[in-house]
């Protein structure tokens, strides 16, 4: 049985492709006010800290939505609300300031922690704040006046860049300043959003503490394209709840400004953001208007990712032996599928002039990845790819998964069916099925 230290010996190993892909990367950080009062603070703050040591440039953005609605009730004073946007009266701009400033205070004290038997044990992270966000009034809308209430009107890209640069993570309130002096109370998911796409962040990730997003039926929605998103939003609303709504909307926000994908991950779950940026499948959420996932033809630098994908397949006698040289040889004819730079499918197209037929060979998806239909997505790419060179059909050969190729549109057929050039290499020992599908243009 696996014991705990082989355990993470494994998971150290299996994180180092993101290890080496985030550094260098720009990651800006929503962290709501609600989130700042839970008792996994600590620990969100660490695992920020060793994003920090593990060189990933981060920007954080407070809120401080509960800490204000507290500041005001000790005054007897309860704020009004227009469209999600609470009205900072003159006479409230005070107590607004107080409760930010002391909430980015105490984060600060956050990052300072380096006790002894401590994640932060030696980290002496550098926190910088700072006047990076100008400000104006939202003004007059549906007939209310805003007041003190703002939205930015610019960010200084070069000041953050500059700060980045020295290793000091970016610690962002939710105010902004005018040119006049005045102070103005924002939005900090807009703040967010506006300092990720003026720095050209890689990732906006967004902490809420409702869990995971599902709809009303509890499904669980871990991945989201930018029109998938903003069809949830629109459709179901009430599916999700306040929080999670919230970060929806600033991810779709962010992939409209630019950013390629964002994320929403769970302030109650502890390691989330480690577990959402160093695992393959992740913990929360991602929206993104890439494709982040793509299929497309292999080069010789993924020689290495296909053999240690069918290398297992191999062993179990479910595809033939390929030794390095021969794929080398026949890297042309095969097709990958990527994740996040990680070779999770192959498959390959020997083309024959003979009936202009084809075959599909060595197909293979990653264990951690045979869902979602991931396989026919890929075979459905062969096909296309089949016809686009005037064949009109593929044939495929298998030991142990004729069930699922029948299930694709292939039919039984005989050996003697199969090319001339191909039946001269047929392995009599091994009895292969032969099955067939006929393409249409």
């Amino acid at each position: 049985m696996t014991n705990a230290p082989d355990d993470y010996v494994r998971w150290f190993r299996h994180s180092s492709p993101y290890i080496n892909a985030h550094r260098d990367k720009t990651f800006v950080i929503m962290l709501p006010g609600n989130c700042i009062e839970q008792a996994n603070l600590s620990n969100i703050i660490s695992d920020i800290t060793l994003l920090n040591s593990l060189g990933i440039r981060l920007v954080v953005v407070h809120g401080a939505r509960h800490q204000i609605d507290e500041q005001l009730a000790e005054k007897n004073v309860r704020s009004q609300f227009h469209q999600g946007l609470r009205i900072t009266s003159k006479t409230d701009i005070d107590q607004v300031v107080a409760a930010v400033g002391a909430t980015r205070l105490w984060l600060e004290a956050g990052f300072s922690n380096g006790l002894p038997n401590s994640p932060m044990h030696g980290a002496k992270i550098r926190v910088r704040s700072g006047n990076f966000i100008t400000a104006m009034p939202q003004g007059v809308i549906d007939g209310v006046d805003f007041q003190h209430t703002g939205k930015v009107r610019s960010v200084d890209k070069t000041g953050l860049i500059n700060l980045l640069a020295t290793g000091a993570i970016g610690l962002i309130s939710p105010l902004g300043y005018s040119a006049t002096g005045e102070i103005f109370n924002l939005s900090f998911a807009d703040a967010a959003v506006s300092v990720a796409a003026a720095i050209q962040a890689d990732k906006l990730i967004a902490y809420n503490d409702d869990g995971r997003i599902v709809d009303k039926d509890g499904k669980e929605y871990r991945e989201l394209t930018r029109l998938q998103c903003e069809k949830f939003l629109i459709d179901q609303p009430s599916h999700s709840r306040d929080n999670t709504y919230f970060s929806l909307r600033a991810c779709l926000k962010a992939c409209d400004s630019g950013i390629a994908r964002a994320h929403v991950i769970s302030a109650n779950e502890d390691g989330s953001l480690l577990k959402e940026l160093f695992t393959r499948d992740g913990s929360g959420t991602m929206v993104y208007r890439d494709n982040y996932e793509t299929i497309r033809l292999a080069t010789f630098e993924d020689v290495v990712g296909i053999l240690n994908l069918i290398e297992p397949l191999e062993a179990e006698g479910i595809l033939v032996k390929r030794e390095r040289e021969i794929l080398e040889r026949e890297i042309h004819f095969f097709t990958v599928m990527e994740k996040d730079g990680t070779i999770i499918g192959c498959a390959a197209l020997y083309p024959y002039s003979e009936n202009n037929a084809g075959e599909l060979a060595c197909m293979a998806v990653h264990p951690d990845h045979r869902r979602d239909g991931r396989a026919a997505k890929l075979l459905k790419h062969i096909e296309r790819q089949a016809v686009s060179i005037n064949l009109t059909r593929l044939f495929v050969l298998t030991t142990q998964t004729a069930h699922w190729f029948i299930e694709q549109g292939f039919t039984a057929c005989a050996i003697e069916d199969l090319p001339m050039e191909r039946r001269k290499l047929y392995n009599y020992q091994r009895q292969s099925k032969v099955f067939v599908k006929a393409l249409n243009s």
